[in-house]
């Protein structure tokens, strides 16, 4: 079976980017730091964007780099795309001090 790679850059990290476009159903490798093995996606996801390496809760925070980059606007699920439709970003908002 063939299967399609994705990056998690530090051990920290709940989600790992995509390293080609993923259909629902792929089987993805997990390279890199913290999760070696693999996940399947639960959805599309594009070339660059970020899957759910793990269940995220509304109100969670998103990890990439070792660093908050958002929080979940909604449940996340494993294999799930996690881009701006479930994620607000928490950087450079004046409103925002975390």
């Amino acid at each position: 079976m063939d299967t399609r790679p994705a990056m998690i850059v530090n051990e920290k990290d709940n989600v790992a980017t995509a390293l080609s476009d993923l259909a629902e159903g792929d089987q993805v490798t997990l390279m890199g730091t913290g999760n070696p093995g693999g996940i399947t996606a639960s959805q599309p996801i594009p070339f660059g964007h970020k899957i759910a390496l793990n269940a995220i809760a509304e109100g969670e925070a998103i990890v990439k780099y070792g660093e908050v980059i958002g929080r979940a606007t909604k449940r996340i699920m494993p294999g799930n795309h996690v881009h701006i439709h479930n994620v607000e970003s928490l950087r450079g908002r004046g409103d925002v001090h975390e």
